[in-house]
């Protein structure tokens, strides 16, 4: 494999619709805020990323922080793991979390994408696996809208052949949420699997009495009840409830998901790609999950989450929105409610240009 060069990385901002719009109990999202990002080298090859920025100057404050990074590594050969190492040192003083973190991921993917194609190889099979399917949940939609509209729109996921939704709740009463769930179970086949999703809108006590009348629905877990960095909460959730709990996407780095595993925070863990550190960082997770036999699935970015849980030892649900799809050439196939990995090399993203120039933001 050839050796690679950083020449610079160029990041456009760009604002798609979505689909269905996302209502948590949080906020509700009509639009996905997309910072697209090409790290090029001086041998021509460029890799390629993305970040959701959640908000427009989220996208403007990651932009500033990659060019940044990419200043201090240009001219530095493409090797992932030292120039994380070496720019996590550059940026301790203002601290590598939030938007630095998702910005120094983002890099760290785009290299790897760099250092596949090079090989030309599917980043999984870079990686030590092959591309294969992957089980996926479609994510998208199914917020606060009531029994009836969250039912309906529920149908509408699962008819491109999904087998797995993700429903948010968080209603202001338990009934509120039973009912939902109950009107969404009862419109789905049995088979269908449901994921419930609180955003963090609970107290302890309260995400034991929701879990525990949720116990009896019919659902595959119960993420995020509480504050997702409060692990002792967490722990006594998963402790007393049958119902199995789920964190992971707020992980700040491999260090905080082995922190959550040793306080025994959670039954199942799911990494943010742009939060625990890219491609390297979830090779790490993934590393942690396997010594404990916990199951790991993805959050977000489903076209390059799925070449890395085409490698995760306890592969489990590949989260499926389809917020890039308007500007990539190709976006993830589904097939049979599975993610297909591609075999391309390099992750597989590759910008429609006319659509970038659309969604554009000014």
């Amino acid at each position: 494999m050839a050796n690679l060069t950083i020449r610079g990385v160029r990041t456009t901002p760009v604002e798609v619709p979505m689909s269905y719009a996302l209502g948590t109990s949080a906020a509700t999202i009509r639009a996905a805020p997309l910072l697209l990002i090409d790290v090029d080298t001086e041998e021509g090859v460029t890799g390629r990323a993305y970040l959701f920025a959640y908000r427009r100057s989220g996208a403007r404050a990651m932009a500033e922080v990659l060019h940044d990074a990419v200043t201090m590594v240009k001219g530095e050969a493409v090797a992932p793991v030292a120039l994380g190492l070496t720019l996590q040192r550059r940026f301790a003083l203002i601290g590598v979390t939030g938007v630095v973190r998702m910005a120094l991921s983002a890099l760290d993917s785009a290299l790897w994408d760099a250092l596949a194609i090079t090989a030309g190889l599917p980043l999984a099979t870079l990686l030590g696996a092959a591309p294969r399917r992957v089980a996926a949940y479609n994510s998208n939609g199914l917020g606060l809208m009531g029994p009836e509209k969250t039912a309906d729109e529920a149908e509408k996921l699962v008819a491109p052949g999904f087998r797995a939704v993700k429903l948010r709740l968080g209603y202001a009463t338990i009934a509120e949420d039973i009912a939902v769930a109950r009107a969404v179970r009862k419109r789905l086949p049995e088979a269908i699997a449901i994921m419930v999703d609180y955003n963090q809108a609970l107290t302890v006590a309260e995400a034991l009495r929701r879990g525990r009348a949720l116990e009896g629905e019919g659902v595959t877990w119960l993420e995020e009840p509480i504050r997702h960095d409060h692990y002792a909460g967490n722990a006594i959730i998963a402790r007393d409830l049958d119902l199995p709990v789920q964190i992971g996407e707020n992980f700040d780095g491999p260090e905080a998901m082995a922190a959550a595993l040793a306080a025994g925070a959670c039954d199942y863990v799911m990494p943010d790609l742009a939060r625990i550190g890219g491609v390297t960082g979830w090779i790490q997770a993934a590393g942690l999950a396997a010594a404990r036999g916990i199951e790991m699935s993805s959050h977000l970015f489903p076209e390059v989450s799925a070449h890395l849980l085409a490698a995760t030892p306890t592969c489990h649900f590949l989260e499926y929105v389809d917020w890039a799809n308007a500007i990539l050439q190709e976006p993830l196939a589904i097939e049979d409610g599975f993610g297909v990995v591609a075999d391309r090399p390099g992750s597989g993203l590759a910008w429609d240009e006319a659509a970038v120039a659309r969604y554009r933001i000014a």
